[in-house]
């Protein structure tokens, strides 16, 4: 298996529209960079559909009012090239007061927590600054708790956010996602960290009926606000949430959302153009 990086060119203002749509149509993951996108694609999806959606949302942003000066380039990447190359660029990186993230060819550091990740065919080996916002969130807000039954993990990717979880003392962990290429991705790092209290499902979060001690979404706005009320009726009264994936400027729309379901936010941390928030229930 392999996956296409495209490059796409687009205006400031047509961003999030194209975000939102790239993500439905089955994107693994975005990088956002001023006005252009690095976006991949599994080859499982024909090449021809992901251009004609480029093409067609066009009209879309026309009848939107919005900008659709798009343009893109793409190239194939088979999975031995897509190994060796992060393989070449994947460096330890410390997070927070204690976690390490490094990749299993590497040693562990003993006077750390080492979080071994192997990303295969799915994004996330903790580089990126909402992933590491959310790891230094999660380590220093989970002191506070009155107890750690359990962790939620939405939109778990390789399975990170609930390994640090896990290690860091919560007794039984939850992620989801609806990719299955993330879904082998986190089972393989759970078991490359040896990791027996970590649950990964593909399910949707309707499909989950435990309440928890800390949740954690590292999703997009449009998704975060489409799942405020599930998100908050499975966050226990004395529980801690922290939500990621926000493009700078977004904030104040999921502030306001959350604030109808009796939510305050308490922590906003922006890091280049991304917001990460915590919040508990009011």
């Amino acid at each position: 298996m392999g996956y296409y990086e495209f490059h796409i060119k687009v205006s400031q203002v047509s961003i999030d529209a194209l975000i939102e749509r790239l993500s439905e149509i089955g994107c693994l993951g975005i990088i956002v960079d001023d006005n252009s996108l690095v976006v991949y694609f599994p080859d499982l999806i024909f090449i021809d559909k992901v251009e004609r959606e480029l093409h067609n949302f066009k009209k879309v942003l026309q009848d939107s009012g919005l900008s659709d000066d798009i343009s893109y380039k793409y190239e194939y990447i088979s999975e031995k090239d897509w190994n060796e190359s992060w393989k070449k660029t994947f460096q330890p990186i410390d997070v927070g007061e204690r976690l390490t993230i490094l990749p299993p060819w590497q040693e562990g550091k003993p006077d750390r927590i080492n979080l071994i990740i192997d990303p295969g065919m799915a994004f996330g080996t903790g580089h990126h600054e909402t992933t590491v916002r959310c790891l230094s969130l999660i380590e220093e807000l989970s002191k506070e708790l009155p107890s750690k039954d359990s962790f939620l993990d939405i939109g778990t990717g390789t399975g990170i956010l609930a390994i640090a979880a896990s290690k860091l003392g919560f007794s039984y962990v939850l992620g989801l996602d609806i990719d299955p290429l993330a879904i082998d991705a986190a089972k393989r790092n759970i078991n490359l960290n040896d990791l027996k209290n970590v649950d990964i499902q593909c399910w949707k979060l309707e499909n989950v009926e435990k309440s928890f001690d800390f949740i954690v979404a590292n999703l997009l706005s449009d998704t975060l606000i489409a799942l405020s009320s599930e998100i908050v009726a499975h966050l226990k009264s004395t529980g801690i949430m922290v939500l990621s994936g926000i493009i700078e400027g977004q904030e104040a729309d999921i502030i306001k959302v959350y604030e109808r379901h009796s939510i305050d936010f308490f922590k906003k941390i922006v890091d280049g153009k991304w917001v990460t928030l915590a919040a508990k229930i009011r």
